[in-house]
Parts: structure tokens; C-alpha cells; sequence
């Protein structure tokens, strides 16, 4: 659908937060804590972003850091689009919802703060106890930072002021009943996993805006994909992703980042044993093996029966 840019403001440094309207006054569709949007900003550039504003709100709100060393989706956000203009935007879509809990443990690094503010936001309104650590490069490069302080419950922990974040006394004992909810680069995550593996499994929930660490590595062997829909069974070549096999025999299959982040490709498992290679489903998720993402995963098994 095409939305209305109705603001782009600058809200630190080397960010910008995009408000978006139905250019026709419409309801835009529900969404809750954690699901993000696809702008597509041109035709083979589309980028997704956490949705951090108010769910019940009659705007969509992104926000926006500039990468100067990316793949040039927020170059274009932040020199390109001009409040007034409209945008195709898909979803949304959420593999990061919040979970019911007794209580939660927030860990935001830099943009990575954007899906935790309706976390937090909700989490508030419904009276559970929360708790905010959010760090950033300096003050002035941490977005939402003046009305974060203002709920309590938020330490802001400025890496110029203070380091890196102390994550061994924050994770350092396992607390029965508390949801932890990180976002941020990948360093911060990868050390976030290895201080909750001591922690009850389920605890910890991530979101990556890249692929996590090798994820997309490992052998790339020959296997069949047969789509049960049709019958039509294809050979998925070591140079080519189940992805790119199904859309050329014409399969049509709705997609976006290409590299196992986003969600977008998830495709229903009916038989056989992936190969998870994606960033986006957890362990336990995995182990289930009844879905994967197709645009990275391959197959264990020398065939995969999808629901395509």
C-alpha cells in the first residue's frame, strides 16, 4: 500500500523518525510490540523497520540511522525521501512479539532501541515490572532518549561515559519469571546470547537487523523441493536458494531482504529436515522444523515437502 510521508524529523544524531498516514485518512493495519514494515524505496531496494510508535496510534512511525557503510537503504531515507512524498510500504509482520512474562529485562544498542519502545510502553500500561538499559556511542546519537528518561525504569549508559555495557553484573544470575529483550549490533547480541545460556531456555529473545554471525555458512549440498500445492517437484542446485528455484518455475513467494533477517519468506515445512540458516527463528523454533526461510535455509534431507 502507498503511505504518506507526513514528517521526517531528526531525533539524534544521524537519525531521522518517519511518520506515516493513509493518504486517504483509512485505518492502517493492526500491529503489535515488535513487528516491523518494508519501505520500498525503489524498485530491488527495500529495507525493514521497526514499527516504534503507539499501536493504537493512526500513524506508523520508523525511525531511521543513517549507515554510511550500508547497503545504501538508509542513505536514501535520510537524503531522498521529503515529507509529502508517498512510499509503498508491506506488513506488518512480527517474530519478535512480546511475550506475557512477570516481568522484563530490556537491552537496547543504539537504532536497536526502536521495537522496545512499544515494548516498553506496553508493558507500563499493563502494570509489569520492567526495566531499560540503553546504550548508545554518546548521548546526543541515542534516539528517544529525553522521554525514556522521564518513565524511570531507564539507565542510559552512554559508551563515551561509560563504557561498554556491564553485561556480566546485568546477566551474571538467572531470574525465574523475567523476560530478556535485546536489540541492537551484532557484538551486543552475540554477547547477550552467551550471558543468558545459562539462563531458563525461552528467557531470551533477539532481533537482528543482519544475519547473526555464520549463520547463512555450512555445506551446500544438491537436494528436491516438491511444493505440495501442485506436485511439482525441483532441484535446488548448491549455487541457488530454494528461493530463487521456486520463483523460476514461477512460483510466486513474497520476500525481502534475501539474507535470512527479515521473516518475510517463511514457508510451512511438511516433510523432511531443513537446514536453518536464517536469523530470525529461535532455537526451539528450529528444532520444530516445520518452517524455514527460504531465501537462506537449505535441507538436511535429500527432499523438503513445502506448502507451496
Amino acid at each position: 500500500m502507498k503511505l504518506l510521508l507526513e514528517n521526517k524529523e531528526t531525533v539524534a544524531d544521524g537519525v531521522v523518525l518517519l511518520t506515516l498516514r493513509h493518504p486517504d485518512g483509512d485505518a492502517l493495519p493492526a500491529w503489535t510490540p515488535g513487528a516491523h514494515v518494508d519501505l520500498v524505496l525503489t524498485d530491488g531496494l527495500v529495507r525493514q523497520y521497526s514499527l516504534c510508535g503507539a499501536p493504537d496510534s493512526t500513524t506508523w512511525q520508523v525511525a531511521v540511522l543513517r549507515e554510511p557503510d550500508g547497503r545504501g537503504g538508509s542513505q536514501h531515507v535520510h537524503d531522498v525521501l521529503a515529507a509529502g512524498g508517498l512510499i509503498e510500504v508491506t506488513g506488518p509482520r512480527n517474530h519478535f512479539e512480546l511475550v506475557e512474562a512477570k516481568r522484563y529485562l530490556f537491552i537496547a544498542g543504539g537504532i536497536g532501541i526502536t521495537p522496545i519502545l512499544p515494548m516498553i510502553a506496553q508493558a507500563d500500561r499493563t502494570g509489569h515490572d520492567w526495566r531499560l538499559v540503553y546504550g548508545g556511542r554518546t548521548r546526543s546519537s541515542m534516539a528517544f532518549r529525553d522521554e525514556l528518561e522521564r518513565l524511570g525504569h531507564v539507565e542510559i549508559r552512554p559508551q563515551d561515559e561509560y563504557g561498554l555495557l556491564d553485561l556480566e553484573t546485568l546477566l551474571g544470575e538467572p531470574e525465574e519469571g523475567t523476560a530478556v529483550y535485546c536489540c541492537g549490533p551484532e557484538p551486543l547480541l552475540a554477547a547477550v546470547e552467551q550471558q543468558c545460556a545459562a539462563w531458563p531456555k525461552g528467557t531470551l529473545h533477539v532481533e537482528r537487523f543482519a544475519p547473526k554471525a555464520d549463520a547463512a555458512r555450512g555445506p551446500r549440498h544438491e537436494f528436491e523441493v516438491e511444493l505440495a500445492q501442485s506436485g511439482t517437484v525441483l532441484r535446488v542446485p548448491p549455487d541457488q536458494s530454494v528461493l530463487a528455484v521456486v520463483e523460476q518455475a514461477g512460483v510466486a513467494v513474497l520476500s525481502s531482504c534475501q539474507e535470512g533477517t527479515c521473516g518475510t519468506c517463511e514457508t510451512i515445512v511438511l516433510d523432511g529436515e531443513p537446514d536453518h540458516r536464517d536469523s530470525v527463528l529461535t532455537a526451539e523454533e528450529q528444532e520444530c522444523g516445520d518452517a524455514m526461510m527460504i531465501c537462506v535455509s537449505r535441507s538436511r534431507s535429500p527432499r523438503l515437502v513445502l506448502d507451496l
